[in-house]
């Protein structure tokens, strides 16, 4: 199987998923996050510049962050409605062989792709005025006991 997109930039896959919202009569919020699309991407590891030198506290976490990029603007759904960056997950992360690169080793999730949430997002314009990727960063959602 192979899951190449073509283009040497974006040699990886994603899958996007957005929420529908619903609120109780008593005010609570519950999200129920629904399949959107795959997007052809690039991330990789942020690495240890992207890291404290020192922690002061001793807090026992797995703090993943991934740089990358996507052709398409994840704000944007197939449908052409707007989400906010709060609103937005990606799993399943795939390289170009169909490979699932970042999955959960424990938890509600074990075994299954991890969450990630988006952090930070950019547009880069070319030299000719137009947009030729977004530059995002990934954060691992802190709530992986999401059923996607």
């Amino acid at each position: 199987m192979n899951c190449d997109t073509k283009d040497y930039r974006f040699p990886m896959q994603a899958e996007i998923y957005y929420p529908m919202i619903d609120q109780s009569a008593y005010g609570n919020i519950s999200k129920t996050w629904t399949y959107d699309r795959t997007v052809p991407c690039n991330f990789v590891y942020g690495g240890i510049k992207t890291k404290e030198e020192v922690v002061v506290n001793i807090n026992i976490s797995e703090d993943s962050i991934l740089i990358g990029r996507t052709r398409l603007d994840p704000r944007t759904s197939s449908f052409g409605e707007s989400f906010a960056l709060t609103n937005i997950l990606l799993t399943n992360i795939k390289d170009k062989n169909c490979n699932e690169i970042y999955t959960e080793t424990g938890g509600p999730r074990d075994g299954k792709s991890t969450l990630f949430e988006i952090a930070t997002m950019q547009p880069f314009i070319n030299p000719f005025g137009s947009v030729d990727y977004y530059r995002i960063i990934l954060r691992r959602s802190e709530n992986q006991e999401f059923d996607v």
